[in-house]
């Protein structure tokens, strides 16, 4: 670096704080306050308005003046020429604490400075010691040495009469980050122990001490500011890489496109931080090479020329720039980002057609189907409202036979059949349809005479159907015409005109096969009698269906309907009704009413006139007839009794016809024994009514049955479960043969088997007191926690009670014991007491240890017992 010279900077560019030598020159003039942090000494009391201190700018040449503001207007005013007044009367208590901050603003660039501006009192300004005030150390930042660097000597006016020690604290001294500063303690001299780096810490805040050897604080700590001045070490950032911005097609220049943003960690208040944005390159340069600009403040992109047509250039590449130091070319650093700029479609191309005539055919009589397709073309962008077409019929179908739906996918206009076309009322259609688009055109944009189109349409004529007329034809006529008699002629007619065909004609539907029609001419016969009582005839109308086809390729048929209403006549006599009734023996009152049914209609029915025939003789003597009213007659007996059965009467009935009808008819009447009721109570009623006598005894008998067989099992049940509580009772698989009872009378083994001694049988009378159970004997179940429970023991002497009566003590002393178990168990009562009358088992030794022993005794115990003595009582052999 040149002599007098700070450290360079990366780029090896040097600012220098005086003229260089060698002749090289100044260095570039910065702008700016002249010192970034002012001290000014107040007095105790300012008075309004009294000027305070001048703060000097170094403007640079700058053409217009220096605008500066004060944070504190209510106190303090600052005029154009950088003065500052006390705005109100201050006194020392009511100065601010924190440093004012005076702005400097170009009007011309925006461009800002800020400096700090701290208020001392006089008051302790004079106390303060001269030497002892550090004013702020302004150091760089990214300094290369060497280090430690000195900044500042400290000195105290204390040390010229004794040994005084320095020492500073703070963060970067003593705290983190800690070794940053270094003070020699002797001499006071304060020195930077590395390189500073302003973009982590701007500014250092110490406090400087003074004490003797002894370590008394011989002057008060002072503050020690050192600000760390940025060096231009950062380039630009910009905050995305690729920018993406879109502006609308045929934008008006001055039209707003999209902001790029870049930051600099330098010091914006500095030029190493001011930022400049410029354009580098467009791609493509159509229609011109400056199609976009930048503020190169703000970084807002603007188009200044026309023609943005996304037709023709859909997209702008832009690399743009951003560069320190103001934008200057020779000292700042810079850093470049793209930004992609698409051009957004506007319905500036309307649709046209890409022929003046579209041709298509139909046959006749068809709908839904797609006559022709209408293919446009359109430069705006596919698949938007600008793209998509919408066609309109503007002449040539004045019945809306046609209509023109778009196909979403190939935007095509499909020019559809909707209404059936006849080819005998018009052979060709011309057609006329404008094509159009969803939205509207852009301003200024004309329909060229492209977007319209003829269509001409020519129709197939087709083999139509016959058609009757009318359809259904109504036919007025009396019932009872006679077979082959002429009805009408129901005749079909061919809508194909041009067409020379034959229609010929058949029966489809004839429920009743009363007609017949000519195939040649439609003339429609009878071939038997039509009833108007027929059950083919519903409300006197009776349909057939007839068919008609034409010999055309392929045949064509159709079908209508003759409806025949049928006027009624007098051709059916009336019957009574009803037709069987009852009566009883002794009636009361003795009469029965009855009607007529008639199937004719009025006046061809009712009133009625009834009348007894006059055979046989009997029905006038026992009945008689009265009429009630034109339709009601009633029938009575004339006797007081009549025997019990059935009786026909006959009735003559005559309708009401212009030429009467008259017809005998039988009413069938069943005399019966009555109740108090009135109700028929013989048998032959009860059997109508009910079931027979038969079948209600063998229902009896079923449930005599069932009700025997459910008691033989209950009683079943009942035996088995008395042998099984029996068994339970007299045998235990865990008891010793000794403990049970057995029966040996299975076999019958003679008068000898039976004579056995009851008294083993017999309880005890006595116990004996080494007979009690010992106490380490207890049943299974028992629990060993608990005293033994005094059961009742056997005695040796016979006792006259039975075996029950033990059973019931052993019962309930098993009912007290507290250690029985919770639930029903079978007692075993294994202990037999002292003194048996029974000899000891354990004589019964094997014959390889007992041989001397005797066994004859055996022999008296029966037949199952000789074996054992013959096996044990023989000799050794």
């Amino acid at each position: 670096h040149y002599p007098n010279c700070g450290p360079c900077y990366k780029n090896n560019r040097c600012f220098c704080t005086t003229i260089a030598a060698e002749g090289r020159g100044a260095p570039p003039c910065r702008p700016g306050f002249s010192e970034d942090v002012y001290k000014v000494v107040v007095p105790d009391i300012t008075e309004k308005g009294q000027p305070l201190f001048n703060v000097r700018f170094v403007s640079c040449g700058r053409g217009g003046l220096m605008q500066f503001e004060c944070s504190n207007p209510s106190d303090f005013r600052i005029e154009a020429n950088g003065v500052l007044y006390a705005a109100r009367t201050l006194q020392r208590s009511t100065l601010p604490v924190s440093p004012l901050l005076i702005t400097a603003s170009d009007a011309a660039t925006q461009q800002q400075w800020v400096a700090q501006v701290t208020l001392v009192p006089r008051h302790q300004l004079k106390r303060m010691k001269r030497d002892w005030v550090i004013p702020p150390i302004n150091v760089p930042e990214n300094s290369r040495g060497p280090f430690p660097q000195e900044l500042v000597r400290i000195r105290s006016d204390h040390d010229k009469n004794r040994s005084l020690r320095y020492s500073v604290t703070g963060p970067g001294a003593d705290q983190p980050p800690t070794g940053i500063f270094i003070i020699d303690p002797i001499s006071g001299e304060l020195s930077v122990n590395k390189p500073l780096d302003r973009e982590h810490i701007s500014s250092f805040h110490l406090r400087a001490h003074a004490v003797d050897l002894n370590g008394n604080q011989v002057e008060n700590p002072i503050d020690i500011v050192i600000n760390v001045i940025d060096m231009n070490d950062n380039r630009p950032e910009f905050t995305h890489q690729i920018w993406n911005g879109t502006v609308p097609e045929g934008s008006k220049p001055g039209s707003f496109v999209m902001t790029v943003t870049a930051v600099d960690k330098d010091d914006p208040k500095t030029a190493n931080g001011m930022l400049r944005y410029k354009i580098l390159s467009q791609n493509p340069e159509s229609p011109t090479s400056n199609m976009f600009t930048i503020n190169n403040k703000t970084g807002g992109i603007i188009t200044v020329a026309a023609g943005l047509d996304r037709e023709k250039v859909p997209q702008y590449t832009l690399i743009i720039q951003a560069s320190d130091m103001e934008g200057n070319p020779m000292y700042g650093l810079s850093n470049t980002a793209t930004a992609v700029i698409r051009v957004t479609d506007i319905n500036d191309n309307p649709p046209e057609f890409t022929a003046e005539t579209f041709f298509g055919e139909v046959p006749e009589n068809r709908v839904n189907v797609i006559v022709a397709n209408l293919t446009v073309t359109d430069k705006d962008q596919p698949n938007t409202p600008a793209w998509n077409a919408v066609y309109k019929i503007t002449g040539g179908d004045p019945t809306g036979r046609f209509s023109v739906p778009t196909d979403p996918t190939t935007n095509e206009g499909l020019v559809t059949v909707v209404k059936p076309i006849d080819y005998e009322t018009s052979r060709t259609y011309v057609l006329t349809v404008e094509a159009r688009n969803e939205v509207s055109l852009a301003k200024g944009i004309h329909t060229p005479r492209q977007s319209t189109a003829t269509v001409s349409i020519r129709v197939i004529d087709v083999n139509e159907s016959p058609y009757f007329e009318p359809n259904p034809k109504f036919v007025r006529l009396e019932e009872g015409m006679m077979p082959q008699s002429t009805l009408t002629t129901f005749s079909a007619q061919d809508p194909d005109r041009f067409m020379q065909q034959t229609i010929r004609y058949s029966k489809l539907s004839d429920p009743a096969n009363w007609l017949r029609i000519d195939t040649n001419t439609g003339r429609i016969t009878t071939i038997a009698i039509l009833d108007r009582e027929s059950p083919y005839v519903k409300n006197n109308l009776y349909n057939a269906t007839f068919l008609a086809t034409d010999n055309g390729i392929p045949p064509a048929s159709g079908t209508g309907t003759l409806q025949i209403f049928l006027l009624d006549i007098n051709d059916n006599a009336p019957r009574v009704s009803p037709q069987e009734v009852e009566i009883c023996e002794k009636p009361d009152p003795n009469a029965i009413n009855i009607t007529a049914f008639d199937g004719d209609l009025s006046p061809n029915a009712g009133p009625f006139a009834f009348e007894l025939a006059n055979r046989p003789v009997d029905v006038r003597r026992n009945w008689t007839i009265t009429r009630i009213s034109g339709d009601y007659a009633q029938v009575s007996l004339k006797i007081g009794f009549l025997e019990s059965g059935i009786y026909e009467i006959p009735i003559i009935i005559t309708d009401s016809g212009n030429l009467p009808m008259s017809n005998t008819s039988y009413l069938r009447i069943k005399v019966c024994q009555c109740d108090i009721n009135g109700d028929c109570t013989d048998q032959q009623h009860i059997m109508a009514a009910g079931l027979g006598t038969g079948a209600i005894i063998s229902i009896l008998l079923c449930i005599i049955i069932l009700l025997i067989l459910v008691l033989m099992f209950v009683v079943w049940m009942k035996r088995r479960d008395k042998e099984r509580q029996a068994k339970q009772l007299l045998i235990d698989p865990e008891d010793d043969v000794r403990d049970n009872i057995l029966k040996y009378d299975e076999e019958g083994g003679g008068e000898e088997d039976q004579d056995y001694d009851l008294s083993q049988l017999q309880q005890p009378d006595t116990i004996e007191p080494d007979a009690i159970k010992p106490v380490g004997i207890r049943r299974l179940d028992e629990r060993p926690l608990h005293p033994e429970p005094q059961y009742p023991m056997r005695s040796a002497a016979p006792h006259p009670g039975d075996i029950g009566d033990f059973i019931h003590e052993g019962l309930k002393a098993a009912d007290n014991d507290p250690t029985a178990p919770p639930y029903d168990s079978l007692l075993v009562f294994d202990y037999e007491g002292s003194g048996s009358t029974a000899g000891s088992l354990s004589s019964l030794n094997s014959s390889s240890s007992g041989g001397d022993q005797d066994y004859d005794y055996l022999n008296d115990w029966g037949p199952r017992f000789r074996k054992l003595a013959d096996m044990y009582g023989g000799s050794d052999d």
